[in-house]
Parts: C-alpha cells; sequence; structure tokens
C-alpha cells in the first residue's frame, strides 16, 4: 500500500469519525472540536503568510525580470482570466435559465438591513488602496496577501537585479534557508491533519445542523451551487483534457487541498496544503509551483467571480434595473475584474459584491438575506478557487516544463 493510498484511508476515516461526533451533539465534544479547529486554522493562516512571501521571494530572485518568468507570468494569467471568464459566463446563463425571484420587500428590510449597517463604511477602491503598504511590516502583521504579493514582487525583482557578490549569496542563502525551515514546518501540520480534518467535521456538521430559512432565495442559491459545480467538474476538467492531463487523478491528487478549502474558506489558508498536493501528488516543478500558486490565490478566483456576478444581478433585479445582454455583460467583466481584489478584504466576495451595490444605490438589504446561508456558499467558491489554481499550476507547468531547469 502506497503513501498516497494510506493518505487517503486516514483523510476519510477522519472525515467518517468527525461526522460521528458531530451528529452526536455532545456539548463537551462541540467543544473540544472548536478548540481544535480554531487551532488548526491560525496555524494555517500563520504558516501561508511565510509561505506565499519566499515562494515569490525565492522564484523571482532566481529567475528574475527574465524572458522565462514573463512566460510564465503571462501563461498563468492567460488561465486565471479564461477558467474565470468561463466561471463568470456560466453563472449568468444558469441566472436566466433558473431565474431567481424578486423578493418581498418586507424579506429584507429592517433587521436585514440592520446587519449590514456598520459594513458599509468603506468603498470598493478603499481595499485596493489598502493593499499598498506604508511600512514593511503592514502586510505581514494584517495577513493582506495582495500586500504581500506586491511586497515579494518588488524585493524578488530587486534582487534578482543586484550584481552578483557575497552580498547577494547572503541575501539568497538566509531567504533559501528561511523557506525550508516554513516548508518543514507545514510538513508537521499535515502530518497531523487528520485529527484537524475531525475537528473540522463535527464543526461543519454543527453548523449546517442549524435552522437555516432559505426557501425565499432558493433559486438562488441554486444558480450559485450549480454554477461552482458545473465549473468544478466540467469546465475545469474540459480545460485538463484540452492539456493532456487526466481531470479524474488531478482530482484524486487535490483531494486533501479541497477538504481543507471546505473547511477553512480561505485560498490563502489553505495555500500549504495546496502547495504539498500539487508538489508531491500532482508532481508539479517547485519552481512553478511556488510562483503561480501564491499569485493564483490573489488573482485565480472562479469561485468569487461567479458569486459576485450572480448576487449582484440578484440584488440589481430586485432593485427593478433591467437586466439586458449589454447590462450582463457589463456585469460579466467586472465580476472577473472585481475577483482579482478578493484576498485580504474582510468577508471576501460578500462584502466586494455589498460595495458594488451599494455604490450603485441598491437595495443592500436583500444580501442581509442572504448572509445566514454565505458561510455554505464560501465553503464550495473556496474548493472551486483552489481546484482551479491547482488546474492552473499543473497546465502551465505541462506546457513549460522544458522552459525552467533546476
Amino acid at each position: 500500500m502506497n503513501k498516497q493510498v494510506k493518505q487517503v484511508i486516514f483523510w476519510v476515516g477522519a472525515l467518517i469519525i468527525g461526522a460521528v461526533l458531530g451528529l452526536l451533539h455532545i456539548t463537551a465534544i462541540d467543544n473540544i472540536c472548536n478548540f481544535i479547529a480554531t487551532i488548526f486554522t491560525r496555524l494555517f493562516k500563520f504558516t501561508a503568510v511565510p509561505a506565499i512571501a519566499v515562494s515569490i521571494l525565492t522564484t523571482l530572485a532566481s529567475l528574475g525580470g527574465n524572458k522565462e518568468t514573463g512566460k510564465i507570468f503571462r501563461r498563468t494569467l492567460m488561465y486565471t482570466l479564461l477558467t474565470t471568464l468561463a466561471a463568470s459566463t456560466i453563472a449568468a446563463v444558469l441566472f436566466f435559465v433558473i431565474k431567481p425571484e424578486v423578493l418581498s420587500a418586507s424579506v429584507y428590510e429592517g433587521v436585514a438591513a440592520e446587519k449590514l449597517a456598520n459594513m458599509n463604511s468603506s468603498t470598493f477602491l478603499d481595499y485596493f488602496i489598502q493593499a499598498i503598504p506604508d511600512n514593511i511590516l503592514y502586510p505581514f502583521v494584517s495577513g493582506n496577501v495582495l500586500s504581500i504579493l506586491i511586497v515579494s514582487f518588488v524585493f524578488g525583482f530587486a534582487i534578482s537585479k543586484m550584481q552578483e557578490s557575497d552580498k547577494k549569496t547572503a541575501i539568497l542563502n538566509v531567504i533559501n534557508g528561511f523557506q525550508e525551515m516554513v516548508f518543514k514546518v507545514i510538513g508537521w501540520i499535515i502530518a497531523i491533519l487528520p485529527i484537524g480534518i475531525i475537528a473540522f467535521t463535527a464543526q461543519l456538521i454543527n453548523e449546517m445542523s442549524a435552522h437555516i430559512a432559505m426557501e425565499s432565495i432558493g433559486k438562488y442559491v441554486a444558480v450559485i451551487l450549480s454554477g461552482n459545480l458545473i465549473q468544478f467538474f466540467i469546465v475545469l476538467s474540459i480545460f485538463l483534457l484540452i492539456r493532456g492531463i487526466n481531470p479524474a487523478k488531478h482530482f484524486k491528487n487535490m483531494i486533501p487541498a479541497i477538504l481543507t478549502a471546505l473547511f477553512t474558506k480561505s485560498s490563502a489558508a489553505t495555500l500549504p496544503v495546496t502547495m504539498d498536493c500539487v508538489e508531491n501528488r500532482v508532481k508539479c516543478d517547485k519552481k512553478f509551483s511556488r510562483f503561480i500558486l501564491p499569485m493564483c490565490t490573489t488573482i485565480n478566483m472562479n469561485g468569487c467571480a461567479a458569486f459576485i456576478l450572480v448576487t449582484s444581478l440578484f440584488v440589481m433585479k430586485n432593485g427593478g434595473v433591467q437586466l439586458d445582454l449589454i447590462t450582463v455583460i457589463t456585469w460579466i467583466l467586472i465580476s472577473v475584474i472585481s475577483a482579482v481584489g478578493n484576498a485580504g478584504v474582510p468577508m471576501g466576495c460578500f462584502f466586494l459584491t455589498l460595495s458594488l451595490m451599494a455604490g450603485k444605490g441598491m437595495p443592500i438589504g436583500v444580501m442581509g438575506v442572504i448572509l445566514p446561508i454565505y458561510a455554505v456558499i464560501d465553503m464550495i467558491e473556496t474548493a472551486v478557487n483552489i481546484y482551479s489554481d491547482s488546474c492552473v499550476c499543473a497546465m502551465t507547468n505541462k506546457d513549460l516544463k522544458n522552459l525552467v531547469t533546476e
């Protein structure tokens, strides 16, 4: 029995145990599982920040601004835009096929509006401005992924342009040593991850057992979920097949990262597991994975683009906006562009959409009705996002594997 089969058995066993513990509804067990789940979530976030920084730094420092780096970046960006555009377009088609109904104003006025009252203090552009750091510690203290990427790109590119000297060698030795240390810690966390999965599963079962009133927005939810599932199982599989990659094998190799994404609901927090799966199971070259995956954590948001598109159309429909072809195409493009800025923004896609709708004077109280079920939607979105990240990395690795040598 090989290592991968054993790992799958451990993960499935952990899922079953966690589900059983969650269904027991024993307060003491629930509290312990919540405690363990919180620790693992914090550990993922703790390791994600240095992993993003050192991965970008070491790759750019070694490749620099040469044409090889440009080819990797352009190929990554091409696949990112294609997959994200596909996700948003499919969501738009499903919106008009399923046709979510307009809500009665009484459903979203009052309490729903009060829930959102304190969430509309900043504009959409404010969060892009906040990504530009005003001191060296801000990106790492705040955990702003977009800001970390900017700093890492700048310093990595600067190191690559330094003249060969003892100073440059010393800097590279420190960065490479720190990277090795970070990934050693990540390896330890992944080794004990089945314990975390038990806690995450029990916690999830408890959350899903809670009553969620979603009758009035059932069709809206159907659009979101079906769009994400089609993107996950059909669209991304087609992309992989076109590039000569076996989708079933790729999915199997990414199961640990997919499950982690479901539980953490954060692409950045899942990054350590995503990188482990892509490098050790999919067998992508580290020169690609450690450059592409941190970048995709910010710019490759298939699930987020679909959510922004569908939710915006739903809110605008409730606001009396006529959804003609030009309007829909415009919002498909807006959703793709907006999804790029998702990382590091409080409440992710939900807040981005809220900001966009508030700026248009739409009835944002509708989003208060969506809020109770957003946690479940966010789980699915995050799984789609990290799976798409892995697909982009695998396709780029397949295309350019002879480009960069160790």
